[in-house]
């Protein structure tokens, strides 16, 4: 087996200009476009910002890379995308100007899969084109992101799917033409069997957003773009339906492990910025007579970080390259993905951390970027399903593969293979 850790030439030359181009001309428009919703909302002062860097992408053949050809992409596969990732993730509008924004590059994904030729021509191509955007409904207030405890329901009456239920932080909800949502069909079956996926315009009566939800507590109440979702006799027709009737759960897992592999790609771009922000601070600061940088409680965290930081960022790429050998979610590559995504806040936190200790009152002031990649990480501890339940799934595939030992003695019982050995030397012993 071949290991090679180069990247084409090509391709690199690509990259260098992505670098370049996010720095100039994409990561100033988190400065100045501060709404929570202006880096996706297409009617947003941004929006008009944005377009000619979109323009400019488009021509550059860099487009919504992570779509196979089939779907006007170049199908670079999912290695290739770790790389342009960890630099998109640099910045909050960046994977907007290269269209690969979430939830939308997932629900793009299902409507790829699953939908009809009507729903493809009513809502894939100008989500493809970033013309509209799309909300993706499955958490619910009670239930969290456990699918087996979800109540929120929907009955055929007819020809029309009837809603019933509330749904809970739906990203994008109140800019979104239209909502994927996850609903309960038959809840007399395991939920693997007896859920749904429908398609509900944004105009649909019955759909009520109750109220929008911030991050962290800097917003007020009723701010942000999370939306609490209520459906009150909410009808959309049968032909809203996306799969079949009892494979909501397929068709969710179908993008849930993209959209997890695609916040851990992102999230090193993020810890990349993190680490520069760190370096350059304790080169430029003096105390006690010294640099920072001289200190070696200093030199420490930066060597941690470091460390973590290359850790993390192999096995991301690990599991992107998995994925594009496998060519789906294969278990070997659900295994890794649940791995990373396990392991995403943990590095987040320590490194961010110690960027902002390093920074000192800056860094905790709203003067430096880090207070806002601080609140990430309890969102990547949570965001696609929380960090346990990665860590139960990973635990149960590797065990699953393990024998347990005949007898008192683990098979590693030194007095046992000791005998053994010396059974086995016998003739080579006194």
């Amino acid at each position: 087996m071949a290991w090679d850790f180069s990247t084409d030439p090509e391709f690199e030359r690509q990259l260098e200009w992505m670098r370049g181009f996010v720095a100039e001309e994409i990561e100033p428009l988190d400065l100045v476009f501060r709404d929570p919703a202006a880096h996706v909302d297409p009617r947003s002062p941004a929006a008009r910002a944005m377009a000619p860097l979109k323009e400019e992408v488009k021509k550059r053949g860099l487009w919504a890379l992570h779509l196979g050809p089939e779907l006007g992409g170049q199908g670079l596969g999912q290695l290739k995308l770790g790389l342009m990732n960890e630099i998109l993730g640099r910045s909050r509008f960046a994977p907007t100007v290269f269209g690969t924004q979430a939830p939308d590059t997932g629900n793009a994904e299902i409507l790829a899969r699953f939908g009809t030729v009507e729903q493809k021509a009513k809502y894939l191509q100008p989500l493809l084109n970033g013309e509209i955007v799309s909300c993706y409904s499955m958490t619910e207030p009670q239930a969290g992101a456990d699918p087996g405890e979800f109540t929120c329901k929907a009955h055929l009456d007819g020809d029309e799917w009837v809603i019933d239920g509330e749904k809970w932080f739906a990203s994008h909800a109140c800019i979104a033409e239209f909502l994927i949502v996850m609903v309960i069909t038959d809840p007399d079956v395991p939920v693997h069997e007896g859920s749904t996926m429908l398609i509900v315009p944004h105009d649909t009566p019955g759909l009520e957003i109750v109220r929008n939800t911030a991050v962290g507590p800097k917003d007020e109440i009723g701010s942000g773009v999370h939306g609490y979702l209520r459906f009150t006799d909410c009808r959309v027709p049968e032909a809203s339906r996306l799969g079949p009737v009892g494979e909501g759960f397929k068709v969710a897992q179908s993008r849930l492990g993209g959209g997890r592999i695609h916040h851990a790609m992102r999230t090193v771009g993020m810890l990349n910025k993190a680490m520069d922000y760190m370096t350059e601070r304790v080169v430029s600061r003096t105390t006690k007579g010294e640099r920072l940088a001289d200190k070696q409680m200093v030199q420490e965290k930066i060597a941690d970080s470091y460390t973590q930081i290359l850790q993390f960022r192999l096995h991301v790429l690990y599991a992107a390259w998995l994925l594009d050998r496998d060519k789906t979610y294969t278990r070997p590559v659900r295994r890794e993905i649940s791995a990373i995504k396990a392991a995403m806040p943990g590095v987040l936190k320590d490194v961010v951390y110690r960027a902002l200790h390093l920074h000192g009152s800056l860094g905790m002031s709203n003067e430096t970027p880090l207070m806002d990649m601080w609140q990430y990480v309890p969102e990547m501890g949570i965001v696609d399903g929380p960090t346990e339940v990665h860590k139960i799934g990973v635990a149960k595939d590797i065990l699953r593969d393990v024998a347990p030992s005949d007898g008192p003695f683990p098979t590693y019982h030194v007095p046992t293979r000791l005998a053994a050995a010396r059974e086995k030397f016998a003739a080579h012993l006194d």
